[in-house]
């Protein structure tokens, strides 16, 4: 009979509040900022800005924009690909079709070397001279360098912040 309490016992108290330390002001800095929102709040599970330094907060925040639109246009590559869209012609001259290309990962090894340098030379041009903040933007990650808007301007700010902590917490 001991023993049966003994296990219910530890086992209700798997249950028990467990007394939290006071987060740092460190990481209360950023508990404000934008994509902070219900139910993670404020996220840094690997503490890359514990110590509150603004200009890493807005590098990684930059970053993590910028890479969060790659992927999401890697998607969709992704996806128009495996959904049979190709480009007509070869791919190389005298080289295989681009419908003959697999999807995926096996791609690599059927496009030609040339072929694959070149991918490599126009993602380093687009890392170098487009995908970076020119001239500061409105906020980090603002792309547009004073020259593409697609309408942004006309919307309101309420509706800007909205925008932006969608596209953070997607």
């Amino acid at each position: 009979k001991t023993a049966v309490f003994a296990t219910l016992l530890a086992s209700a108290a798997a249950f028990a509040p467990v007394a939290q330390k006071a987060s740092s002001s460190a990481l209360r800095a950023f508990e404000d900022e934008l994509g902070a929102q219900p139910p993670l709040n404020f996220y840094d599970p690997l503490g890359l800005v514990a110590d509150g330094d603004e200009a890493k907060f807005e590098r990684l925040r930059y970053v993590e924009l910028k890479h969060g639109r790659i992927s999401m246009i890697a998607v969709a590559g992704y996806l128009a690909t495996e959904a049979g869209w190709r480009f007509g012609g070869d791919i190389a001259i005298g080289g295989p079709t681009f419908a003959e290309i697999p999807g995926g990962f096996a791609a690599l090894s059927a496009i030609p070397g040339a072929g694959l340098a070149q991918i490599i030379a126009f993602i380093g041009f687009l890392e170098i001279a487009v995908m970076k903040d020119i001239v500061g933007g409105e906020f980090p990650g603002d792309l547009r360098n004073d020259y593409i808007d697609f309408g942004w301007d006309t919307f309101d700010e309420e509706t800007k912040l909205s925008k932006r902590a969608i596209e953070l917490n997607n």
